[in-house]
């Protein structure tokens, strides 16, 4: 092999190396891709979204490397989150799944639903009803009732509710321990979250990010490219996520 062909191979594979070690630096630091595969986020997310997640937004644990790597002890430049965040986290059951939900309980918050109505700090969360709206799970259309919800910092969004009767429309009181965070998916009656035992209140070290904006959004297999002038939600490309 020439001298100049065993330059240009190394020159190549130092390219590669550093382009890769550039992406790893920008997932663990900066914004990291996650798909949305469920629709415990109906309407805000859809199946088929792809977003980025902010990894600075709430500092960083052992979480936010690559396999969870056990570097970080618990959490560091530490950032609070705010009521109606989306965020991602690691479930506590394993430590390992990815969940996307929004946070609504802060430490010390007393949670409950009572007739499919969030009451934070025994006091119910407005909800106003817009629309009947139909949401469409791999292919199969669901209508449900929309709402529009505030939280006590104001922040609005949309939520769906099949019912005011489902097993988690009405529960006890969840209180929030210092250092933990209590999730809801926006499509209420079909989310598994933190009125369940295997979510539960979400440790600070959980939390994975915040999710900022869709870059893509696609209604059915994104490999399919062929597909791709039928199936792409253009009007979904690069819009934040409230």
């Amino acid at each position: 092999m020439s001298k100049n062909s065993q330059s240009g191979t190394r020159e190549t594979v130092t390219t590669v190396i550093y382009a890769i070690l550039i992406a790893l630096v920008i997932r663990t630091f900066a914004y990291e891709p996650f798909n949305i595969p469920s629709g415990s986020m109906f309407p805000t997310l859809l199946v088929g979204d792809y977003l980025f997640v902010s990894k600075s937004s709430y500092g960083y644990s052992k979480y936010s490397l690559p396999f969870s790597l056990p570097l970080i002890s618990d959490r560091i430049l530490v950032d609070e989150p705010e009521r109606g965040d989306v965020a991602v986290f690691k479930t506590p059951s394993d430590n390992a799944t990815d969940y996307i939900k929004r946070i609504v309980g802060l430490p010390g918050d007393k949670i409950q639903v009572v007739g499919g109505i969030l009451n934070i700090n025994d006091k119910p969360v407005d909800r106003q009803f817009v629309d009947l709206h139909i949401s469409y799970d791999r292919g199969r259309p669901i209508q449900q009732s929309r709402f529009l919800e505030t939280l006590p910092n104001g922040v609005k969004h949309y939520i769906l509710e099949s019912g005011d009767d489902f097993p988690a429309d009405n529960t006890s009181v969840y209180t929030v321990p210092k250092g933990h965070y209590f999730m809801m998916g926006d499509n209420r009656d079909h989310s598994n979250d933190s009125r369940f035992p295997d979510v539960g209140f979400v440790p600070q070290v959980n939390l994975v990010g915040r999710a900022e904006v869709l870059f893509f959004s696609v209604d059915g297999n994104g490999w399919l490219f062929w597909e791709w002038p039928k199936s792409l939600r253009f009007g979904r490309f690069f819009t934040g996520i409230n």
